[in-house]
């Protein structure tokens, strides 16, 4: 199977640095002669964790979310520095937003959030041994509420639509993947 892409690049720039994401346009010609314009958001990535308690409870974050004007339910997630360990940058995360710190982290895998347009790629760890303490959220993060759910009733909340992000909803099949067949994770 011919895996080669059908087409040349003509013309690429950044038309746009942002503090979250460039924007890259490509200008380019397919095999047949047609041309076509291609908008890219370069991303850094970022990293998630599941973060999991004793009690086997998941923590979900449950914060504002401007594109969207309402909140939504989350795992703990940011982006990524420059450079950053995807590992160091989960438990950042995981700190910074619940207050939670984790004596073990496990790679469960990684995701391509929005292929048709976006490079960012997230990294999902597992994150146990959970420790309280103090959260240090940013400006925007302000009103955030932490909240303790079963696995369960999480998955009831994915199928009634209450949690529709990607990434939790990854992270969960994840989990539950490792739960069933830590083996595999190794």
């Amino acid at each position: 199977m011919d895996h080669k892409p059908n087409y040349k690049i003509l013309k690429s720039g950044v038309v746009f640095k942002g503090k979250v994401f460039d924007l890259k346009v490509d200008e380019i010609e397919y095999s047949s002669g047609n041309r076509g314009i291609r908008e890219v958001a370069l991303h850094p990535g970022g990293a998630v964790a599941v973060a999991l308690t004793e009690a086997g409870r998941i923590l979900l974050v449950h914060q504002f979310r401007y594109p969207f004007q309402k909140f939504l339910y989350e795992l703990p997630a940011g982006k990524l520095d420059v450079n950053e360990d995807p590992e160091k940058c989960a438990r950042r995360e995981l700190e910074e937003e619940t207050g939670y710190t984790a004596s073990r982290v496990i790679k469960l895998g990684s995701i391509n959030t929005t292929p048709g347009f976006c490079t960012e790629i997230l990294h999902i760890f597992l994150a146990t041994g959970l420790k309280a303490g103090r959260h240090n959220r940013e400006e925007g993060e302000h009103g955030m509420e932490i909240h303790e759910f079963p696995v369960e009733e999480i998955e009831e909340m994915i199928i009634n639509g209450t949690i529709t992000d990607a990434k939790t909803i990854s992270g969960i099949f994840l989990l539950k993947s490792y739960l069933s067949n830590p083996e595999k994770f190794k």
